[in-house]
């Protein structure tokens, strides 16, 4: 394996990783504040990606197809947690899990109503489009650098908002006393609403900006709600950081594990049997990565110690 190979593979899993985390800390943030297992979020990276395809295909911009993105996930959030979520803030986590997966149901089906089953398609703009060339002569997308960078921006953004605002202030206590902070003349219900729009829209984000390296499908969201649940155990739940950091980690174990460790096998074993080991081997590290975090640290990286 050539040293281009792979730091092209390692700059694969930071753009990955960085996607992962606009879906993470959205998820973070609503468990954090609310205590809330929504497994709908992966639904609100699909509205973002099919807001984002259509308003693309109908007049050609990109800037007012991620505007689209952001506006319909946010919306969309919105009103499933005034018509929905807020009556199971003090529900058992299983009647979560169950409304949740019911809303999973009818945004499916709504999406597959309204636009069909076919996939969309969104194109990456003229601007970003083609390969830039890195220092060591390394030709790599354009377009998937702009996204590391995005990510990066919007990391940035999210440390500002929870700790240099007022409203972080209210976040970060809405996580560890609601009751107080309500006693306190916080509206908790408006507090509530604006972290699950802002979940929802950072969602909506990630899923049009990836929608335009992959296919825009109904059911797009729950792989990748599965590891962002995976990066917020990791991460420590209800930190930005740690969301950020477990994003990553997972994004390059996942990239470069699938690449190098059928390479590794080969090494020892013949090229077919290799190829099948490592690439199982590979699907499994996430989780492995995760078990690992768990004995070491059960409440996660950055989570707060019981």
């Amino acid at each position: 394996m050539t040293t281009l190979l792979i730091i092209e593979q390692v700059l694969n899993g930071l753009q990955f990783g960085v996607m992962l985390f606009l879906m993470a800390a959205g998820l973070t943030l609503i468990f954090g504040v609310m205590g809330l297992i929504n497994l709908a979020h992966g639904s609100l990276y699909m509205v973002g990606a099919f807001a984002a395809a259509w308003v693309a295909g109908a007049t050609g911009s990109f800037l007012l197809a991620l505007g689209a993105a952001l506006a319909a996930a946010a919306v969309a959030g919105v009103l499933v947690e005034m018509l929905v979520i807020r009556r199971l803030y003090r529900a058992a986590h299983l009647d979560q899990v169950l409304a949740t997966f019911a809303l999973i149901l009818i945004f499916s089906e709504g999406t597959r109503w309204v636009f069909g089953s076919f996939p969309l398609f969104l194109d990456i703009p003229d601007a970003l489009s083609g390969p830039v060339s890195l220092p060591g002569g390394i030709q790599y997308p354009l377009y998937r650098l702009t996204l590391i960078g995005i990510g990066l921006v919007v990391a940035l953004f999210l440390w500002w908002l929870t700790a240099r605002t007022r409203i972080g202030i209210q976040i970060r206590a809405g996580e560890n006393d609601r009751e107080m902070i309500a006693a306190l003349g916080v509206d908790i219900s408006k507090l509530y609403t604006l972290v699950f729009a802002l979940g929802a829209a950072l969602a909506g984000l990630a899923g049009a900006l990836v929608g335009a390296i992959q296919s825009v499908q109904v059911g797009m969201g729950e792989p990748v709600l599965i590891l962002a649940f995976v990066v917020i155990v990791i991460g420590g739940i209800g930190s930005i950081r740690g969301a950020f950091i477990g994003a990553i980690l997972v994004g390059l174990t996942d990239t470069l594990g699938g690449i190098f460790l059928p390479e590794l096998f080969k090494l020892f074993m013949e090229p077919g049997a290799a190829t099948q080991t490592g690439s199982a081997l590979a699907s499994m590290s996430v989780y492995i990565l995760m078990s690992a975090v768990l004995i070491w640290r059960p409440t996660g990286l950055f989570g707060a110690r019981a």
